[in-house]
C-alpha cells in the first residue's frame, strides 16, 4: 500500500534556486515520514504566474519585464536545478512529480511550456508533460504541449500519470490517459477550490484511479515589494492569493483524504490499489465499458521540426537540433 504526499507549499516567488531548496527540503521531510511519491503544484518552480490575465497590454514594458523575469528563472529538462532534483529523488528514495515553468531548450530558447517533470526514485528522469492546451491568458505566456507527454510511468509507487489544469476538461485526453492503465494521478493545479475538485473527482470516477489534487498556497506576503506587476495582485483586495485546497480523490470519485485549505503543509495519504479492480467491476471506459467498434481516438506523439532543410543554407542555423542536410 504506496504512501503519497502532496506538496501543499509556497514556492519563493520567482527565485529558482531558493524554491529548489525548499523543494528538497520538502521532499527529504516527506521521505523520512514514509512517502514513497511526492506530487508538487502547477509550475511550482518558480511559480504560477498570477499576474497573466493582466498582461496582455501590447508592447506594454511591465509585461514584458515580467516575462523575462519569469523566463529567467524557469529550467530546462537537463539543466542544473533539476539536477538537484534528481540527487534528491534518488538520495531519499522517492518519485517526484514537479510542477515548472520549463524553458525550451530544442529550439529557439525563447518558448516556456507549463509542464510536469517525473523523475524516478533512482534519480532517473522518467519523462515531461507539458500542457497541451494553455487556458485563456495563459496562451501569452506558454506554448502548447504535444502528445510525447500522454505517458504513464511503473514506479515503486504504482502506475503514475499526470495533467494539468484545465487539461482535465479535455474529454480526449482524459481517454488517452485512461487507455495507460493510471494507477495514481497527478492533477496539478495552482490552487484547487471547488470547481477544481470537480474536475479531480470526475476524472478519478471516470478513470478508476487514484488522484492527487495538488494546488500551492500564496499571499501577498509571499510577493517582493519590487515585483513590477505587484499592483495588480493588490487589486484583487485579498490577503490570500492561493487557497491550496489539496486532496486525494479514490477510484469511485470519494475523497480519500479531505482538501484542506489555507496551510502550509505536507498531505499525506496510504493508497490501497487493489480498490481500483473492485471499481472497474462497473465500470472501465477503455475495457467492458467502451465500444471500440464504433468509437476510436488517434493519438499523434511525435514532434515535427519546425524546419527541414532541403538544401543547404548559406549561414548554417546557430540553434535547435536539426542540422541542414550536407
Amino acid at each position: 500500500m504506496p504512501k503519497v504526499a502532496l506538496a501543499q507549499v509556497a514556492p519563493v516567488f520567482l527565485d529558482t534556486t531558493k524554491t529548489v531548496d525548499k523543494a528538497v527540503a520538502v521532499i527529504r521531510e516527506a521521505a523520512a515520514n514514509g512517502a514513497e511519491l511526492i506530487a508538487f503544484p502547477e509550475t511550482w518552480i518558480p511559480c504560477y504566474p498570477l499576474w497573466v490575465q493582466g498582461a496582455a497590454g501590447w508592447d506594454d514594458p511591465e509585461v514584458k519585464q515580467t516575462f523575462r523575469l519569469l523566463h529567467d528563472e524557469s529550467v530546462t529538462a537537463s539543466g542544473p536545478e533539476v539536477a538537484v532534483l534528481k540527487d534528491a529523488a534518488r538520495e531519499s528514495g522517492v518519485t517526484i512529480v514537479m510542477g515548472v515553468n520549463e524553458r525550451d531548450e530544442q529550439f529557439s530558447g525563447g518558448s516556456l511550456y507549463n509542464s510536469q517533470i517525473f523523475i524516478g526514485d533512482t534519480g532517473e528522469l522518467l519523462g515531461v508533460r507539458r500542457k497541451l492546451m494553455p487556458t485563456h491568458g495563459e496562451r501569452l505566456f506558454w506554448g502548447l504541449g504535444d502528445g510525447r507527454g500522454l505517458s504513464v510511468y511503473e514506479t515503486p509507487a504504482g502506475r503514475v500519470g499526470g495533467a494539468i489544469c484545465w487539461e482535465h476538461w479535455m474529454p480526449l485526453n482524459r481517454f488517452a490517459m485512461h487507455s495507460l492503465g493510471e494507477q495514481i494521478h497527478v492533477a496539478a493545479f495552482p490552487d484547487v477550490p471547488p470547481f477544481h475538485h470537480l474536475a479531480a473527482r470526475s476524472y478519478a470516477f471516470e478513470g478508476r484511479t487514484f488522484v492527487l489534487a495538488v494546488g500551492a498556497v500564496l499571499s501577498m506576503k509571499d510577493v517582493p515589494t519590487s515585483f513590477p506587476m505587484r499592483h495588480f495582485l493588490e487589486a484583487r483586495n485579498s490577503e490570500i492569493l492561493l487557497c491550496g485546497g489539496s486532496g486525494v480523490v479514490g477510484p469511485d470519485g470519494e475523497w480519500v483524504v479531505e482538501p484542506v485549505f489555507d496551510d502550509e503543509t505536507i498531505i499525506y495519504a496510504d493508497l490501497d490499489l487493489s480498490r481500483i479492480p473492485e471499481e472497474q467491476l462497473a465500470l472501465d471506459v477503455v475495457g467492458h465499458y467502451n465500444r471500440p467498434d464504433i468509437f476510436q481516438l488517434q493519438v499523434t506523439a511525435p514532434l515535427a521540426s519546425p524546419v527541414v532543410w532541403t538544401s543547404v543554407p548559406e549561414v548554417a542555423p546557430s540553434r535547435g537540433t536539426t542540422s541542414p542536410p550536407s
